[in-house]
């Protein structure tokens, strides 16, 4: 009994500040002047290509994050802890900066006449990426990618190094221990840091505006509407709520299919 007393606050708190708001949305988006409707979710078919772009960008986005935090994550589980810890607190240390003020640092960096395009032209290389679509990805990987990181990390350092010896006491080499060992076992790992930056990544607004102002992210559109018209802007929120519950579930699925079907 006193267990469920201690949990009350934390009951209270989640129905304020997240069923409330959901029920809130959920009603704005099937209603018209208090009655049912569904124009809302008619309005919001010319967002289509947005919707859809924001996904792709989300993605690649995603699997930047993957391919540069999956090596990394290996190699500082691997290093002494001295090294560990300072490079999770150089990781760590841009996310205690405000997100705007991370945002204006890439502005400044992608700009015309700005450090990057100076450093290509040093080469001979002219390269305009301000205002882009990869100056939007580039804007995600940067924000998002120690979500990637991190429970990779954290999942590679639990990794018994019995494993990994017993696996080469037993002929495999480095290339088969990797697969066979290191890859299924951080396979948690991966699936948590996919949904933990496809998510925010493809929801996103102010990344577009500052770095891409002639195009705008679905998150964009969705804070607009919602300046304008409530209904809208919900039925927006809740088709992007309603992808990302189906991509969480596949991904969690995926992972938990692997982790059945693992062998080492």
């Amino acid at each position: 009994m006193k267990s469920k007393w201690t949990a009350t606050p934390y009951f209270i708190w989640m129905a304020i500040f997240i069923i409330v708001p959901l029920g809130m949305v959920v009603y704005y988006a099937f209603s018209d002047d208090g009655k049912f409707s569904l124009q809302a979710f008619l309005d919001i078919t010319i967002y289509a290509p947005v919707f859809f772009k924001s996904l792709w960008l989300a993605l690649i986005a995603t699997v930047i994050s993957l391919v540069i935090s999956y090596p990394l994550a290996y190699m500082m589980s691997r290093a002494n802890a001295v090294t560990q810890k300072t490079m999770v607190m150089l990781i760590m240390l841009p996310m205690w900066m405000n997100f705007l003020l991370r945002i204006y640092a890439l502005v400044t960096l992608l700009q015309e006449n700005g450090l990057v395009e100076k450093f290509f032209s040093l080469f001979g290389i002219e390269v305009s990426i301000i205002n882009t679509s990869t100056a939007v990805v580039i804007g995600m990987v940067y924000n998002f990618i120690p979500y990637m990181l991190m429970p990779i990390y954290t999942v590679m350092t639990k990794i018994d190094n019995n494993l990994i010896e017993a696996a080469a006491d037993l002929g495999s080499n480095t290339f088969n221990v990797f697969k066979k060992v290191v890859i299924p076992l951080s396979l948690p790992g991966v699936v948590s840091g996919i949904t933990m930056v496809f998510v925010p990544a493809a929801s996103t607004f102010l990344v577009a505006q500052y770095l891409d102002g002639s195009n705008k992210l679905i998150g964009d559109f969705i804070e607009k509407e919602f300046l304008r018209d409530y209904s809208t802007g919900s039925a927006l929120s809740l088709v992007l709520m309603v992808v990302m519950f189906i991509f969480i579930g596949l991904t969690n699925r995926f992972g938990n299919d692997d982790m059945e079907g693992m062998v080492i």
